[in-house]
């Protein structure tokens, strides 16, 4: 177990990682649909970019996961691939063809979306037995996305869409400059001993089904919530609120996580949550006129992802050894907001069309949230997921 004292300077420097990459994911999720709107995309090839964006998470952690849980290098992997990625962003700045532009984004991509399942696995073997810190320490994560989505919404209003690179490659390196202040100690290979082969259990299974079916029910939001409420009528600093909004919640819920998790445990709060998701698209599909249907719409945010990755994480953690955590968070990353994520926002585009199917767009996210809740009744609950502190 890890000494509270020394842990703590490493705490600090993991949440100013999660501000940064969540910093980045607050541009590039609600903004590059706007921003190759601008470079005169369609939708459907707005819908094939930004599947790219989610579709380099289905292998790049994995290779990664590979690596580190080999050599214990996880923090050294950090500071490699936040270095990459913002070298290779820089390609991100130049005009192009579509082609050009997919291209772009496989490559930095690859390394961005390396970095966060060995995060997760730092913070979490950094706490050791203090795991209900993690809400804390990953909030900071939230704070960043808020952060960059209400300023970049405003920036974009007032300088052009153009302007999203530029914000991009600051937080490429101020993330790079976080990464590098993580103590270079790799995980000690003696815990793992023989290293016992990695083995998948029929409730994990199934947990793994049920995240790719809700990440693909969250695809519509990830490629095209942001152009949908343009087209209802909201400017970009105004959708920007709303997303941030969502986020205040998620950050409240993480606060909250701990004690909920420890008292219902991980099958009822995910069944709860994805019950909660597919009202929020039904709302979305048919309320977007109403601000107070689109409020509460954004505020079960905090079930859609607070609560839902929350106690993903606390399951991969606990279900996996130390030989294998890594390829557990990876796995994680990888099939839920990769292969999920990708497939979601390819079909949105497809759905999507000239705009005339926004609408349908937002049934489909729901039907996926109820497969994605029928996948999780199947998840036995064998033992409990948190020690909250009294």
């Amino acid at each position: 177990m890890p000494n509270a004292s020394s842990a703590e300077p490493n705490v600090r420097w993991l949440s100013a990682c999660y501000f940064f990459f969540f910093s980045i994911l607050g541009l590039m999720v609600p903004y590059l649909g706007v921003f190759f709107d601008n470079r005169g995309f369609n939708a459907q090839e707005i819908g094939f970019l930004m599947a790219i964006l989610m579709g380099t998470r289905i292998i790049a952690p994995n290779v990664w996961a590979m690596v580190a849980d080999r050599t214990g290098m996880r923090s050294e992997l950090v500071k490699f691939g936040s270095a990459a990625a913002a070298i290779t962003y820089v390609s991100f700045f130049f005009d192009g063809s579509l082609t050009y532009l997919a291209i772009s984004l496989m490559v930095y991509t690859f390394f961005w979306n390396a970095i966060l399942a060995q995060l997760e696995v730092i913070t979490l073997e950094s706490l050791g037995d203090e795991s209900h810190r993690y809400g804390a320490i990953r909030s900071w994560g939230s704070v960043g996305y808020i952060c960059l989505v209400i300023i970049a919404g405003f920036c974009i209003s007032e300088f052009g869409a153009e302007i999203v690179p530029s914000i991009g490659m600051v937080l490429f390196i101020g993330m790079f400059l976080c990464a590098l202040a993580l103590p270079n100690n790799r995980a000690s290979l003696a815990d793992v001993g023989s290293r016992p082969p990695l083995t998948l259990s029929p409730s994990i299974i199934w947990f793994l089904i049920s995240a790719i079916l809700l990440q693909m029910s969250v695809g519509p939001f990830y490629g095209f919530f942001v152009l949908y409420l343009k087209q209802a009528g909201y400017t970009e600093g105004i959708a920007g609120l709303f997303v941030a909004f969502g986020v205040v919640v998620e950050i409240l819920m993480f606060m909250l996580a701990p004690r909920l998790l420890g008292r219902f445990g991980v099958k009822l709060l995910l069944i709860v949550s994805m019950g909660f998701t597919v009202v929020r698209w039904i709302l979305l599909a048919y309320g977007v006129d109403n601000i107070l249907l689109l409020s509460i719409s954004q505020a079960l945010h905090a079930f859609t992802f607070g609560l839902t990755h929350a106690a993903s994480i606390q399951f991969i953690h606990r279900n996996f050894d130390i030989a294998h955590r890594s390829k557990g968070q990876a796995l994680y990353a990888s099939l839920s907001f990769g292969l999920g994520g990708a497939i979601g926002i390819w079909v949105s585009g497809m759905i999507w069309g000239d705009g005339s199917g926004a609408s349908q767009t937002w049934l489909f996210a729901s039907f996926c949230a109820v497969l994605a809740l029928l996948a999780t009744l199947a998840i036995r609950e064998p033992k409990p997921y948190l020690k909250v502190k009294s």
